[in-house]
């Protein structure tokens, strides 16, 4: 990950690493109103693969992870960018992690239960200090990210696991409708309507056939993402076995 900077035309993006979904919530709202873009995940290894796909300005980093250990996710990413910042969170009796984390380069801490107010304070400083420029311009990178799946309406990029998909247009549009809607069951109906514009006889078949070959290029060899609901249509999820 090289040197990262905001980009005038987007907005500051900020990784958020922490398995407990209400508090990535919450964080992640929390983000979205100080004017950023969040890209929330669960564990480590997800973290890593979408500060590949989604080049942080920041990241709200757990201590304690169901997989690596906060402080590892810290030196890998500071690692790959040795001036990224980093926010960590810990619990109140986490002393240990406070000064393991501070010392493998984490910039700032915050103990649970914290505010988010604080939490954004602390984030602003360390941006500020970092020299990334906030704008809260209303265009953005347009980019959208599920589970390790990163996929950026700007450049037309597609990466899952940090490696590029090559997607038709047609292909791209419809990915994009459904990471607009994150595990909501769009219709066949629904799909044509909105990348094809169009309900013509057949139609169901034609989303049928660009699901199958999404499904080839996004979940191929993969935890499976996009899922089928029987008589409903399809949605895409992370985390899931089944379709």
């Amino acid at each position: 990950m090289a040197g990262i900077s905001a980009t005038r035309n987007g907005r500051v993006r900020v990784l958020i690493v922490d398995d407990e979904p209400g508090l990535t919530e919450l964080l992640a709202v929390a983000v979205t109103e100080a004017g950023w873009r969040p890209y929330p995940v669960a564990d480590g290894h997800s973290a890593l693969r979408v500060a590949r796909g989604c080049a942080p300005h920041a990241v709200v980093l757990d201590g304690m992870l169901p997989d690596l250990d906060g402080v590892q996710v810290l030196r890998r990413l500071r690692y790959e960018n040795p001036k990224l910042p980093v926010l960590m969170l810990t619990a109140r009796d986490g002393l240990e992690h406070r000064i393991d984390g501070l010392s493998a380069g984490a910039d700032d801490y915050v103990t649970k239960p914290f505010s988010l107010e604080e939490v954004v304070l602390r984030l602003r400083g360390l941006l500020r200090r970092s020299g990334v420029e906030e704008t809260r311009s209303s265009a953005d990178d347009g980019a959208l990210v599920l589970g390790d799946l990163v996929y950026t309406e700007e450049t037309r990029e597609v990466h899952r696991d940090g490696t590029p998909i090559q997607l038709t247009a047609k292909e791209f549009e419809l990915l994009g409708l459904l990471l607009s809607h994150p595990r909501q069951v769009l219709s066949k109906a629904q799909i044509l309507d909105h990348v094809w514009s169009s309900s013509f006889d057949g139609g169901g078949n034609l989303v049928e056939v660009y699901i199958s070959s999404l499904r080839r290029k996004i979940d191929k060899g993969r935890a499976p993402m996009i899922h089928t609901v029987r008589g409903l249509g399809y949605a895409i999820r992370a985390g899931e076995d089944g379709r």
